[in-house]
């Protein structure tokens, strides 16, 4: 007798996270739930390691078989603290860009930023994983996720929230990731579940933060303040609306292919 087959969820393995997979094991018991960061579980899903995954918006662009799994999702509309450029010189003089290497969406935000505010186009450096930014040479330095949380400014001439400045330059949400599956994957055993945790999640805001803050050095009331108030878990008619208009600035600056619609997901 076939073995029935085990849907594989792909999340991302930061503290943004943590309100989407909230109980979701127990939602969806007889799937298996990996974390990674968000570069590798784009990997995945293309690879077919995965059936759906928390992935990048960025990726939702380049791959035409994917699809939009729920209105859940990763967001800002104001300060998002976790992505963060950090700068030794004036934003002007920026010439060269460190890139943290566990992201994709951010990499192309800060560079539809700089150009259509400064007229930049810093050549670009990798950050890998791990890696200590304090110690890179490159003008600035791009970090995400719970270390641009913990980052300093020290020996930095200025400091961007990536959030802000988008929800400030754009005046809509910016959209870091959704959930996303491949055309034809089936997945009426964890679709509704994927939903479920995260309304379980948000509203369980204060436990997560109780149990979260001490792994990633935080306390708990400013654990609860990032997710509370940085974050939104809500893929709306706005955030649709910045989705947009991301793919639209990034389809101009050549860093995305043309042809990609909203409406089809």
């Amino acid at each position: 007798m076939p073995t029935e087959h085990r849907l594989r969820i792909g999340a991302v393995s930061y503290l943004n996270t943590r309100p989407l997979v909230y109980r979701l094991t127990e939602l969806a018991p007889h799937a298996q739930l990996v974390f990674d960061v968000p570069s590798r579980l784009s990997d995945g899903l293309a690879a077919g390691e995965l059936d759906v995954a928390l992935i990048p918006s960025i990726d939702l662009f380049h791959s035409p078989d994917y699809r939009i799994v729920s209105d859940v999702c990763i967001a800002c509309r104001g300060p998002v603290l976790s992505v963060k450029l950090l700068s030794r010189v004036p934003i002007p003089r920026i010439r060269t860009l460190a890139l943290d290497e566990g992201s994709r969406t951010s990499v192309v935000l800060v560079q539809v930023l700089l150009r259509h505010r400064f007229g930049l186009a810093p050549r670009l450096e990798k950050l890998p994983i791990g890696a200590r930014f304090e110690d890179c040479p490159a003008d600035a330095v791009l970090l995400i996720g719970d270390r641009a949380i913990h980052a300093g400014s020290d020996g930095f001439a200025e400091e961007w929230d990536l959030g802000d400045q988008w929800c400030r330059w754009a005046e809509l949400p910016f959209v870091f990731a959704m959930w996303a599956a491949r055309q034809g994957t089936d997945l009426a055993p964890v679709e509704e579940a994927l939903t479920q945790a995260r309304d379980l999640g948000v509203e369980n805001l204060e436990t997560i933060a109780q149990r979260e803050a001490a792994g990633v050095g935080l306390e708990r009331a400013a654990c609860l303040s990032y997710l509370r108030n940085n974050l939104y878990f809500h893929l709306g008619d706005r955030e649709r609306q910045g989705l947009e208009l991301f793919y639209r600035k990034a389809a101009e600056l050549g860093l995305v292919p043309r042809g990609w619609e909203l409406a089809q997901r």
